[in-house]
């Protein structure tokens, strides 16, 4: 029969190999995680132009916008202007909101504001409500898309400019007084348009003579 002390050895040198095999991968992951990734849509990590976390969140949304304009595409502008119900937004309006939303981040990351520059261009559409449902209309898909990659165009050649230090810079007070960075600010971008990209559908669904969205 073994000895306790035998069996503990053998788990304690077993334990050993495997921290050092890890140890031992884990500049190699490093590395890996810092080299530009494959130029593919759907490879999440660094990019060319940009440092590594800054590459890797461009990635993300560059992903999260290909998906909200493949929800939106082939819309005609009655399918943009359709209002669902007299609380809804429509499916431009909502498209406007997120050009909005990535220009209010670039004067808060960028500049330092807490307020938009334009207001008398952005606050209705940051707004919505009743004054988005009163004024956003009548343009067509080519409108709101141009706008969103005027907007985008601008966010990225900012971010070429900056490194993953400025990327970890932590505003103080931010959401609700709590300490924010500038990750976080960005990946909110992401996350809000991951949310109206819902809404958008839904609303898609029940356009009329629409066969429903299927979500």
């Amino acid at each position: 029969m073994k000895s306790e002390t035998t069996t503990s050895r053998r788990g304690f040198i077993k334990t050993t190999a495997a921290v050092t095999a890890g140890l031992t991968a884990f500049p190699t992951m490093l590395m890996a995680a810092d080299s530009t990734t494959e130029d593919s849509l759907h490879i999440i990590g660094p990019k060319e132009g940009y440092s590594p976390q800054v590459g890797t969140l461009v990635s993300m949304m560059n992903w999260m916008r290909e998906t909200v304009l493949r929800s939106v595409k082939g819309l005609k502008q009655e399918d943009l202007d359709y209002l669902h119900d007299p609380k809804s937004n429509t499916i431009g309006a909502m498209l406007l909101h997120l050009a909005a939303t990535e220009t209010y981040y670039q004067g808060n990351t960028f500049e330092g504001l807490r307020e938009f520059k334009d207001k008398a261009t952005w606050s209705i559409p940051m707004g919505l409500g009743e004054e988005g449902r009163k004024t956003i209309k009548g343009h067509d898909l080519a409108y709101y898309v141009n706008i969103l990659t005027e907007t985008r165009e601008k966010t990225l050649a900012e971010l070429r400019k900056r490194d993953d230090k400025w990327l970890m810079t932590i505003d103080p007070k931010f959401f609700g007084g709590q300490p924010t960075n500038n990750y976080c600010k960005w990946f909110h971008v992401v996350e809000h348009e991951s949310n109206h990209n819902g809404q958008i559908k839904w609303i898609k669904g029940r356009l009329p003579g629409a066969a429903g969205s299927g979500d």
